[in-house]
């Protein structure tokens, strides 16, 4: 069964970076697109960026210029590359992944991020 694990959360003052990592799992042909998405307390979960198969990439207006997204050549791992964060990006993260597979859209636990001093 397909699994999406992500890791790298944790406190970080302002001004600092972060990488998250979502590991996935299980029996996926192709995962298309990857996306990691952010639901800060009391707030609706928004999307922050997304990658596909050919690497194309969106990123929302929020975090352009400070995050990145990518993944590894084996498409099993997903990254976002945080810089100058803010407190305002303090939220827990969630990676997602479509599987052409199944045609189905997995997601992970998420991890938290605290921006903070």
């Amino acid at each position: 069964q397909v699994q999406l694990v992500e890791s790298g959360g944790g406190l970080v003052q302002p001004g600092g970076s972060l990488r998250l990592s979502c590991a996935v799992s299980g029996l996926i042909l192709r995962i298309n697109p990857m996306g990691w998405y952010r639901q800060a307390p009391g707030r609706q979960r928004d999307l922050v960026a997304t990658i596909n198969y050919a690497g194309e990439v969106y990123v929302a207006d929020s975090v352009k210029g400070r995050f990145s997204i990518s993944r590894d050549n084996a498409e099993n791992t997903g990254y976002l590359q945080m810089n100058n964060l803010k407190p305002e990006d303090t939220a827990v993260y969630y990676c997602s992944a479509y599987s052409q597979t199944d045609r189905t859209t997995y997601w992970g636990q998420g991890t938290q991020v605290t921006v903070s001093s």
